[in-house]
């Protein structure tokens, strides 16, 4: 069960926002959010409120950026820096899961030569949850269902598209691998404010995944890391923020203040943390809704399969059987809460919030 956190902790604080500050000072925090902070935590998303209308089949569906692995030392050394700083979160769910993360050959792949950072396109998806015969419209992140460009296809893309070489092996190594800090220094990506990485006509609606390979690129794009410049001068993400995670002091997040640690793990939601503050099925969806940076993109979603009121309602009583985890599983695409009984209770609490007062 996870404790009430200590909300004063987990992030630098300075004296002095972050229009004042020097480039040297801003990167500098920068990197220690974006090189620490898993993609999907304070992944947002939103309905944008700017007018601007997108057609999605201008949107690329997929971005990419290449290193030498030989750049991987660097990388480590960069990562290991951030994350011993000891100004991030101590809570165990966020330790558990970047403890494990590095950068590294793997030992079965000796002979790689080259990194494949690709960020893909994903947009926001809705669910109706019917309960005593209402439609609950409930958002699901694009982190938490499984899109048609997912790794396994993407790792084809890679062999196919990018490397264009049949013979060349590729690994999938997005699992282990601080993804932001790869995006950023391959110069596939920009850092915000709001501790995510923007790709240039996709914004901050992307997943990263990462392929190393034996084939050689020929160029090595490793890129001074780099801040949105609209960051220094705005204030929309940290103003509606519900839970003040994103500080106008502070470029690092304060872990312990966002939603997503609580509502990915299992446990009591902190006795701090407010019903309406709850808004998507698991993880949090406020902060890119006024980027001025997704403008257009942020309104752009789709819609899975609807949840009958009698699965509604196993759901909140916790009740899950074989027979309607699949279900769950086929309808919202392999949402992870579904994928076990031992997780089905993140669901149950996580709905429950959302559909009773």
């Amino acid at each position: 069960m996870l404790k009430d956190a200590n909300v004063n902790s987990g992030s630098l604080r300075y004296d002095r926002p972050l229009s004042q500050m020097t480039r040297r000072d801003l990167l500098k925090q920068a990197l220690m959010a974006g090189a620490i902070l898993p993609q999907r935590f304070g992944n947002r998303g939103g309905r944008g409120r700017f007018g601007r209308i997108i057609d999605p089949s201008q949107i690329p569906a997929y971005r990419y950026g290449t290193l030498p692995v030989s750049r991987f030392p660097e990388l480590q050394a960069e990562y290991e820096q951030a994350r011993n700083a000891g100004t991030l979160s101590r809570a165990k769910a966020f330790r558990d899961q970047i403890i494990p993360l590095s950068f590294k050959v793997p030992p079965d792949f000796p002979t790689a030569k080259s990194v494949v950072v690709v960020a893909a396109f994903s947009k926001s998806m809705y669910v109706n949850f019917t309960l005593d015969g209402i439609a609950f419209r409930v958002l699901v992140p694009p982190q938490y269902y499984t899109d048609d460009l997912n790794a396994g296809n993407l790792k084809g893309i890679v062999q196919k598209d990018i490397i264009k070489n049949s013979t060349s092996r590729v690994l999938d190594i997005t699992k282990s691998t601080p993804l932001k800090l790869l995006a950023a220094r391959s110069g596939l990506g920009r850092y915000g404010r709001n501790n995510l990485i923007f790709v240039d006509g996709m914004g901050s609606y992307n997943l990263l995944h990462a392929f190393v390979t034996d084939h050689q690129f020929p160029a090595d794009n490793w890129t001074p890391l780099n801040v949105l410049d609209a960051c220094r001068r705005c204030d929309h993400c940290d103003r509606i923020c519900p839970t003040a995670c994103i500080s106008r002091w502070s470029f690092p997040i304060n872990i312990d203040k966002c939603i997503t640690l609580y509502n990915e793990n299992q446990g009591e939601f902190p006795n701090w943390l407010l019903r309406s503050n709850h808004h998507a099925l698991m993880g949090c969806m406020q902060c890119q809704d006024p980027c001025p940076e997704n403008r257009g993109i942020a309104e752009i979603s789709g819609t899975l399969e609807e949840v009958s009121e009698e699965e509604t309602r196993k759901i909140l009583k916790g009740t899950p059987d074989d027979a309607l985890l699949k279900s769950l599983q086929r309808k919202l695409r392999q949402f992870p809460a579904t994928s076990s009984k031992e997780l089905f209770p993140i669901l149950t609490r996580n709905l429950s919030a959302l559909t009773r007062s």
